[in-house]
């Protein structure tokens, strides 16, 4: 019986692995082949190139504008993190710190846009953002990311400032330090991990936006992911090497910054440890 149990056990784990190798060969197989295509001649019905070359990048980089396009996309995620973090950390400290009734609704409403899919909130976002003015602009697109990434950086900055022992803001307010002098200089070096872990986090996760960008993006406001779905699709004849060139440019900076943020980031820390009871 032990034996039929252990052979079950190492059939299944076999099973999970071959699942497993499975798709991370197919995502690599996929990756690959668009990395092949963009330094491609030619390739048509054969295993590898007629030939290779860079000058798709040169095209990619003119036709659409990358230049311009990047500089929309980190100014967009630029005045996101930006803005996210000041109202999420505060957020997040106030309901880390501070009980009052419906809380728990409060916290609820804040996950509500992590939650549910984007497209749900995303269509009548897109509509009070047309009805205002805003769409179609610079604050259009940042008011939008806003929805997702507060919520976000309040999700994983509250773990963060529940570990830090009220004792220590009390002691410091007890030698004279301010509410400006305590954020300085005794929160933010215990949460300057924390802040950089839900802002980089942010960062990639704005790059990557998609649906609410799209739906709020006008002609000078597009970011990069907007930019290469409109080289897809938009009418007209375009090279298919050219835009794989450009979703190669979209690949190599999402990865560039989640490697960043990985160096910040330890999944355990975004856990909340439970509270120490008192003994009696």
């Amino acid at each position: 019986m032990i034996r039929d149990t252990t052979i079950g056990a190492k059939l299944w784990a076999a099973a999970v692995w071959a699942t497993v190798g499975f798709f991370v060969l197919n995502l690599l197989a996929m990756i690959a082949t668009v990395v092949t295509s963009s330094f491609a001649t030619r390739w048509l019905g054969t295993w590898l190139p007629a030939g290779w070359t860079t000058r798709w990048y040169t095209s990619a980089w003119n036709e659409f504008q990358l230049w311009d396009v990047l500089i929309v996309t980190f100014q967009v995620i630029g005045a996101v993190v930006f803005i996210s973090g000041a109202l999420g950390v505060t957020a997040a400290y106030a309901l880390a710190r501070r009980d009052f009734p419906g809380k728990r609704l409060l916290v609820l409403l804040f996950l509500l846009p992590l939650l549910i899919p984007p497209m749900t909130f995303g269509i009548p976002l897109a509509t009070v953002l047309y009805q205002t003015g805003l769409a179609g602009t610079f604050w259009g697109v940042v008011a939008a990311n806003l929805v997702p990434t507060v919520p976000f950086v309040i999700l994983v900055m509250v773990p963060f400032i529940e570990q830090i022992d009220p004792k220590v803001e009390a002691a410091a307010r007890v030698f004279g330090a301010n509410t400006f002098k305590l954020f300085i200089y005794v929160l933010l070096p215990l949460l300057l991990p924390g802040i950089l872990a839900a802002l980089l986090l942010v960062l990639v996760r704005t790059i990557a936006m998609f649906e609410l960008t799209f739906l709020v993006a006008g002609p000078t406001s597009q970011t990069l992911v907007v930019a290469l779905y409109y080289a897809v699709f938009a009418a007209g004849v375009r090279a298919v090497q050219s835009i794989d060139a450009m979703a190669v440019i979209y690949m190599v900076t999402t990865l560039i910054w989640l490697i960043i943020a990985l160096r910040f980031v330890n999944p355990t820390q975004i856990v909340t440890r439970a509270k120490q009871q008192p003994a009696h």
